[in-house]
């Protein structure tokens, strides 16, 4: 049987600097039936200069005069923020998690008591970065979005060269445009990824709908990560390629009815059709009235509906024998 989904809900940066809307995010991912809430740790000084533009999307989502130091500025959460948001969410049942972008904010959520380390896209080619989460962290999730192959191998070399288990990761294949268009998500890259580095693979999603993840979960995904909002029509970077509430909870519903079809390998009845296989199956009946004596032939017999009697796999067998009774039409032969 295939095992549970962990399914992060990524509200990241969608609380857009308000400690209310963070915890209302939280109450709809632990009511959408989610394992995580994950938020971004951050110092914008420290993860962007002031030269530092936008990305096309942010631009058209937020105010266009802004650098991005500045957009990031309004979004941090202090350590206070944290220490609220984490007795928040063991009130309402969840776990929290955040991305670290920062050395300084790697030891914030380690000191918090953080255990689980998600390394963001744009970190996969950060030497120093990958180093202190392999030594910080007892399991990494290591988003994709951007690289090849080469550069996934590389992150992966640098991670397990300090003795990290390899077993304790999750690599998550990813594009890192919001939205993603459906062409470019290239799903099958996930079996490369576990056949090419031997790991668990998952995937984080940035398009429209709820449709890929829910693909994803049916071609083997242990984790899915997806953005969430309260209302698509807010200002901020991520709002418009996020699922609302009901989509959020519609997704995790969807994903558990495929962990729930996908089964075991064995093809065999399932409980539930059993009781249809007499129903539907067909057996050998007589084509008209037969009398004791005479010979089965292919004309007077028949293969009909129901399947209580022989097999029409036993055809052969009954051809030339003699009926040992008379038998009306339709009645089964035995």
């Amino acid at each position: 049987m295939k095992n549970h989904t962990i399914i992060i809900a990524e509200a990241g940066v969608n609380h857009n600097g308000s400690m209310d809307l963070a915890r209302q995010l939280i109450d709809a991912a632990a009511a959408a039936g989610a394992d995580y809430v994950k938020f971004q740790t951050f110092k914008a000084s420290k993860i962007a200069s002031k030269f530092a533009a936008k990305a096309a999307y942010q631009q058209q989502t937020t105010d266009a005069g802004e650098s991005q130091l500045q957009m990031l500025k309004k979004l941090e959460l202090n350590e206070a923020d944290h220490e609220e948001l984490i007795a928040y969410c063991r009130q309402r049942n969840i776990q929290f998690l955040s991305t670290p972008f920062d050395m300084d904010s790697i030891d914030l959520l380690k000191d918090l008591g953080i255990r689980l380390g998600k390394i963001p896209s744009g970190e996969i080619t950060n030497l120093p970065y990958l180093r202190k989460m392999a030594v910080t962290f007892d399991r990494l999730v290591l988003s994709t979005g951007m690289a090849d192959m080469q550069e996934i191998g590389a992150a992966l070399e640098v991670i397990t060269g300090e003795g990290f288990d390899k077993e304790k990761i999750t690599v998550l294949h990813c594009n890192t445009e919001y939205p993603t268009p459906f062409e470019d998500v290239n799903l099958r890259a996930m079996d490369s990824i576990a056949r090419e580095f031997n790991v668990q693979v998952g995937y984080s999603d940035h398009t429209p709908g709820i449709e890929v993840p829910v693909a994803a979960v049916a071609l083997g995904a242990v984790l899915i990560e997806k953005h969430f909002t309260l209302d698509r029509g807010m200002e901020g970077p991520d709002h418009k390629a996020s699922l609302e509430p009901q989509e959020l909870k519609q997704m995790i519903g969807s994903i558990r009815n495929i962990e729930k079809a996908l089964g075991v390998a064995i093809k065999q009845p399932s409980p539930s059709e059993i009781k249809n296989k007499s129903i539907a199956r067909k057996s050998i009946v007589a084509a008209c009235r037969i009398r004791k004596g005479e010979k089965f032939t292919e004309e007077n017999l028949a293969v009909k509906r129901p399947g209580t009697g022989i097999s029409p796999m036993r055809w052969n067998e009954l051809l030339g024998k003699t009926a040992t009774r008379d038998f009306d039409e339709d009645e089964l032969i035995d």
